[in-house]
């Protein structure tokens, strides 16, 4: 029993030491390569190089737009609604039938008047020849006349009340849905609304700029560190972040600040040939407010927001990624613009902040805008 057991303890022996050899024959020697030579190369960030140059500032502000013109369909007579002759939604022309009231007694009112007229015509006719002859007295006559003329006003009444009963568009425009149907009462005591028709080609954009900045902008203009931009053209950003083709142009500006807000109202007005502006939209108006000759401009998603102020993050001589807080002036177009924390010639970070930390090691590529490859970078092969 003991010659396996110490012939085992000896396999077991030979077995550790050929595993000691293996071990020490793969330890690196003197002057091969370092450990940690294989691993990940630096992260690709896209970088701008901040510059300095001449730049349009812009000002983005909340604005909603409202129709032109808007008129209110009423009605103007009492009765039942007989029918409607539009088509909710739809394009109507200024004196167009909207509605027709039912006009049955308007009409039995208007004939009674009109035979009222034709009689009393007929007495003054025949005493004005009388009267002449002094077969009729001079009141007789006075008397006639002023009946003539009582009658006269109660026929145009009555022919009034009767056009009433249709119901025309006082305004070309968009008419939208109708507040009565078929067989409701209106006029009834009040003029009853009926529908509102709205003229939105051009279209208004009401919006406030905060005294404060207005305040600023006049002080850098006045100093000479801005100048005036010169330009009245005025854009649309719609609520999806997409760009009005059309420009328009700014109308007014208030005069007084609204103590509730701090705000001055302005108005601007746009073309809407192709009536995709509807009112009540929230948009954003950008326009140019100054020029400046020496500001750095950079794209928006350079800069970042943080509850310190906005920052950017650049890469220093030896790839080194530095945070840098910097202080916005406002927009040229769609970039910011840098007042101050950028002297020129700073590699900027455009793209891949998730993979550039404060103080790690990243290789900058040039930022290609438009999401095209970075110049310089390797094209993608197919296999």
């Amino acid at each position: 029993m003991k010659t396996p057991t110490y012939r085992s303890l000896l396999a077991v022996s030979a077995l550790a030491l050929l595993l000691g050899a293996c071990g020490k024959s793969e330890a690196p020697k003197p002057g091969g390569p370092a450990a940690g030579a294989g691993g990940p190369p630096p992260a690709e960030v896209a970088v701008v190089e901040a510059k300095q140059g001449e730049a349009l500032l812009t000002k983005d502000l909340p604005g909603r737009l409202q129709a032109w013109r808007t008129a209110q369909v009423r009605a103007r007579v009492e009765g039942v609604v007989e029918k409607r002759h539009f088509v909710e939604g739809s394009d109507v022309k200024a004196g167009a039938p909207l509605y027709q009231i039912d006009a049955r007694t308007y009409r039995t009112t208007y004939e009674a008047a009109k035979a009222d007229v034709a009689a009393a015509r007929a007495v003054v006719n025949r005493y004005r020849p009388l009267a002449e002859m002094k077969a009729v007295s001079q009141q007789e006559l006075d008397t006639a006349e002023a009946r003539l003329r009582q009658t006269e006003a109660v026929l145009a009444r009555a022919e009034l009340d009767l056009e009433n009963t249709t119901v025309p568009a006082p305004i070309s425009g968009r008419i939208g849905r109708s507040l009565v149907t078929e067989g409701a009462l209106v006029g009834r005591g009040e003029a009853t609304q009926l529908a509102t028709i709205e003229q939105i080609d051009p279209i208004y954009v009401n919006f406030t700029q905060s005294s404060v900045e207005l305040l600023a902008l006049r002080e850098a203009i006045r100093s000479g560190r801005w100048r005036a931009a010169g330009t009245a053209r005025m854009e649309l950003v719609l609520e999806n972040d997409s760009a009005y083709a059309l420009p328009g142009k700014l109308l007014f500006s208030d005069l007084a600040v609204d103590p509730g807000t701090g705000a001055v109202s302005m108005r601007a007005e746009f073309p809407n040939p192709k009536k995709e502006l509807l009112p009540g939209m929230f948009v954003r108006v950008r326009y140019a407010q100054a020029k400046a000759d020496k500001l750095v401009t950079l794209p928006q998603r350079a800069v970042q927001m943080t509850q310190a102020g906005a920052m950017v993050l650049l890469v220093d001589k030896e790839g080194k990624v530095v945070p840098r807080p910097v202080k916005l002036g406002g927009m040229s177009g769609t970039t910011w613009t840098v007042t101050s924390g950028l002297a020129g010639g700073e590699q900027v970070i455009v793209e891949g902040h998730m993979k550039a930390r404060p103080g790690s090691t990243v290789k900058p590529v040039p930022w290609t805008p438009g999401g095209a490859a970075p110049a310089g970078a390797p094209a993608a092969q197919g296999k």
